[in-house]
């Protein structure tokens, strides 16, 4: 070596003449080249020394392969390469992050070799937590004296694989057919460790087109039972595998069946099967449900092989039978629907009815029987008979609906009898009858009607009254007036009658102070309307003003008849539909029949809804009804008056009937109302079973009312039936609910009382009469109001909202109070600022319809 270096020297000095004027600028930017940090030859002040100049064929290194990136793992053996050629041949040197490397030609104990090619070669990475003395950027550098080249860097990195995974996979448990996904993270690692899978030490491969990996997950879809299994996450890199704890996947089956039940029909007093077997993982439990409500009690068995057994069924068991098999993955069903063949039955009977000559009549029989009967009607004594979808019989008038009703039109005369509905299947047969009569005109016999009769006042002293009488009737009926039970027309010439049947008393005296009947008399009958009169001796303040038009409710509709008994007739009716007129707070109901007299009485007042049912009625008898509208003001002027309807009279088929046997079986019948189903906010579902059915049932009875009201009756004329829906209820009202069965006028034991209330929604009215006064010479005012209409507060009141509003925002001011509060004082209003007031009433469903603003100024 040292031979080397002096024969290098005096090659060196013999172009020291030529490299003296510029060898420092080559050596030192050859050498800047390098890092700032490495030592460097200066080659120039060596050949100025020497007086030598280098040789034409030298040249300056070059280096021919670069070292690259290295990932090694902890321990092994490494080598950066590094190779270079130039003349006279390079010396390389390793530098890490900017220091010279020491190798093993500084100290021999060194496990950093360098190579004569000039590649580092390490015996082993040394590395630790705390000393990384291997891991870092290196470079070669090659020199001679001509110059030097420097390598890219290229990076040792220390490979690792930690041992802790940084999610483990969880057991999973599906059910068959189901997607299953188990997740990892695997431990931190350099390079970022790649995940496997492994079931039951197995690896898996994912070219199972139901198998997914990606990003450490496995993904299953449409899970098999063969898929169970203990599953291992597996994370490798160049330093080894580290296996996951293992994860259980469990897939279970859901209830599958192996027999269904299947849709069956039986004869009445029969027993059916319906059979269900399943299978399932875990074994699935089994139990059996009826849709319509609950298993026949006493006659519904269940055996061993899970087969429901039903005896003696009858035609309340008729409905959809479910299995239902359930294990901890899941549930299923199956159905198998029940049919009995049970006679004919009656839902709607024909009633009486009675029409006038050229009118039309429809009579109403709907059947019900499995299978549906064939209906058909006859006139008794005639040997037609009238089918559904039949040409009309005879001249055009006769048809039966697809339904079962007949209509016949331009009824005459001859028309009038017995008509037969007949109801034939091969269950069985029924037959009900009604009897038609057809007669003049009736509103010619109809008394007459005071549409407005006289209202009760007050007067001062020589003031003038008027007693109005409006009547009407066919013929024109004559008025007189009473006074205390005598004539008053014609004695005083202070007292006359109008053209319009007013009665007008000028100049009145106290003495003039009594009970006023108008009487309205007709070849049809007589009607009478009282009005007291008081006159007092005080002044004029006295006087009171006659109800305005204006302040009278609107006549209400016709009333129509929904049901009929031998002693009551239940009436349907709308309120007036004329606008501008005042609301409605109750109804009278006034009732004509010529056996109960020529006049006309009234059967019900305070009626508060557009639904009663008269009572006390006389059976077999003809009846017209109409409706008066009330409210604080007076009545309004008549409805028209209902079709003529005739109460029913005892039932030749109940003739002969021990009426203590009917009231025995009767009382044993048990009826079980169900809880009722809520449809609307004013309509609600009532279901019930009986658990002892009895052969003399007409129907049942359904009562209602509301919390602490009177009872309402809705009659459900089919022994069968076993649900009615109750309609026009009130919003938010909490209702109580009966049920009865019935024969005529015998009644068996009421159900349980059920409570339920309907849903509550915003007040559809605002607070009534409301009213803003100043309180003294203060800015505040005091707001007082009362509640909306009972009828239209639609649940209970919760609080109020007041409003009081400037013409700018900033002069707004809101108040909420109690529900039960009705005035409040609103303060720190500004003088000169116009306010408007409004209130509305809150429920639970919301804010209600404000009430119109009131407007207040408070002066300055």
């Amino acid at each position: 070596m040292l031979r080397y270096l002096l024969k290098t020297l005096l090659q060196m000095n013999l172009f020291a003449d030529s490299l003296a004027g510029d060898a420092g600028n080559s050596s030192e930017l050859l050498l800047l080249g390098l890092n700032g940090s490495l030592p460097a030859l200066d080659l120039a002040n060596l050949t100025r020394a020497n007086g030598s100049r280098p040789r034409l064929e030298d040249f300056s290194p070059r280096l021919v392969e670069h070292p690259s990136d290295l990932i090694v793992s902890k321990g092994e053996p490494a080598t950066l390469n590094c190779k270079a050629e130039g003349r006279p041949t390079p010396i390389i040197e390793w530098y890490k992050d900017g220091e010279r490397v020491e190798t093993d030609k500084e100290d021999p104990r060194s496990h950093r070799m360098l190579l004569p090619s000039g590649s580092l070669f390490f015996l082993r990475i040394v590395h630790g937590r705390r000393s990384k003395p291997d891991e870092g950027v290196y470079v070669c550098v090659a020199r001679n004296y001509v110059g030097e080249a420097v390598s890219r860097n290229a990076s040792l990195e220390v490979a690792i694989l930690r041992d802790d995974f940084r999610q483990a996979p969880s057991d999973v448990v599906v059910a068959a057919g189901e997607p299953a996904v188990m997740e990892c993270i695997p431990p931190r690692g350099h390079p970022e460790p790649t995940i496997s899978w492994k079931k039951n030490s197995i690896r898996i491969s994912d070219k199972d087109e139901r198998i997914t990996i990606r990003g450490g997950k496995l993904m299953m879809s449409n899970t098999r039972k063969s898929d169970a299994g203990m599953y291992v996450c597996v994370a490798t890199n160049m330093v080894g595998e580290r296996d996951s704890e293992p994860a259980k996947l469990v897939v279970f089956e859901r209830p599958t069946f192996i027999r269904r039940p299947i849709n069956q029909v039986v004869l009445a007093d029969d027993s059916v099967d319906f059979h269900c077997e399943v299978q399932g993982d875990p074994v699935p439990t089994s139990r059996w449900r009826k849709e319509e409500g609950e298993l026949p009690r006493g006659r519904a068995e269940i055996q061993n092989d899970n087969t429901l057994r039903i005896s003696r069924v009858s035609a309340e068991d008729e409905g959809t039978y479910t299995c239902v098999a359930e294990n901890s993955v899941g549930k299923s069903e199956a159905s198998g629907s029940l049919s009995v063949h049970v006679p004919p039955q009656l839902v709607t009977r024909p009633r009486d009815q009675i029409v006038a000559q050229g009118r039309t009549v429809t009579f109403h029989c709907e059947t019900k029987g499995n299978p549906p009967p064939a209906v058909f009607w006859q006139k008794e004594g005639s040997q037609i008979l009238l089918f559904p979808s039949q040409p009309p019989q005879p001249m055009g008038r006769f048809s039966v609906s697809p339904s079962g009703e007949m209509t016949i039109t331009e009824v005459q005369t001859a028309d009038s009898g017995y008509y037969m509905c007949q109801a034939i299947s091969v269950a069985g047969s029924i037959l009900a009858k009604a009897l038609l009569e057809v007669e003049d005109v009736t509103s010619d016999r109809i008394p007459p009607i005071i549409r407005r009769g006289p209202a009760n006042q007050t007067l001062a002293v020589d003031a003038t009254a008027q007693l109005q009488c409006h009547v009407t009737g066919n013929p024109l009926p004559s008025i007189q007036w009473l006074k205390d039970g005598q004539q008053v027309v014609g004695r005083d010439p202070r007292v006359s009658l109008l053209d319009n049947g007013t009665l007008q008393i000028t100049n009145v005296q106290v003495t003039d102070s009594g009970l006023y009947v108008c009487v309205a008399t007709s070849s049809t009958g007589e009607t009478t309307w009282s009005g007291a009169l008081a006159v007092q001796e005080t002044g004029a303040d006295l006087q009171v003003q006659l109800s305005e038009p204006g302040h009278l409710p609107g006549p209400p509709s016709v009333p129509l008849v929904t049901d009929v008994t031998k002693n009551s007739v239940t009436l349907v009716w709308k309120p007036s539909p004329q606008r501008g007129g005042a609301a409605a707070t109750t109804y009278i109901i006034e009732a004509f029949s010529q056996s109960a007299g020529s006049t006309w009485q009234t059967v019900a007042d305070n009626v508060r809804v557009e639904k009663h049912t008269v009572s006390g009625l006389n059976p077999n008898t003809i009846y017209l009804f109409l409706i008066r509208a009330a409210n604080a003001y007076g009545l309004s002027d008549p409805s028209p008056v209902s079709e003529p309807v005739r109460t029913q009279d005892v039932s030749p088929t109940r003739q002969g009937v021990d009426h203590r046997q009917v009231q025995r079986e009767l009382g044993q019948v048990v009826v079980q109302l169900q809880e009722p189903v809520i449809l609307t906010s004013t309509t609600i579902q009532v279901s019930w079973t009986v658990n002892r059915q009895a052969q003399f049932i007409q129907g049942y009875r359904v009562l209602y009312r509301p919390r602490g009201g009177a009872w309402l009756v809705q009659d459900v004329p089919a022994p069968a039936q076993r649900s009615a829906v109750l309609l026009e209820l009130h919003k938010g009202q909490e209702y109580e609910l009966k049920l009865r069965p019935y024969f005529d006028e015998f009644q068996g034991m009421d159900s349980e009382v059920l409570v339920v209330r309907t849903p509550e929604e915003a007040p559809s009215a605002p607070p009534q009469a409301v009213a803003v006064v100043t309180v003294g010479n203060s800015t505040s005012i005091s707001v007082s109001w009362e509640p909306p209409p009972a009828g239209e507060q639609n649940g209970i009141i919760q609080d109020y909202r007041i409003w009081c509003l400037g013409n700018e925002s900033r002069f707004h001011i809101n108040r909420s109070v109690e529900g039960t509060v009705h005035s409040t004082v609103l303060q720190g209003l500004v003088p000169g600022v116009l306010y408007r007031t409004e209130v509305a009433a809150v429920t639970s469903a919301g804010i209600g319809v404000r009430s119109a603003p009131v407007t207040i100024q408070i002066s300055r």
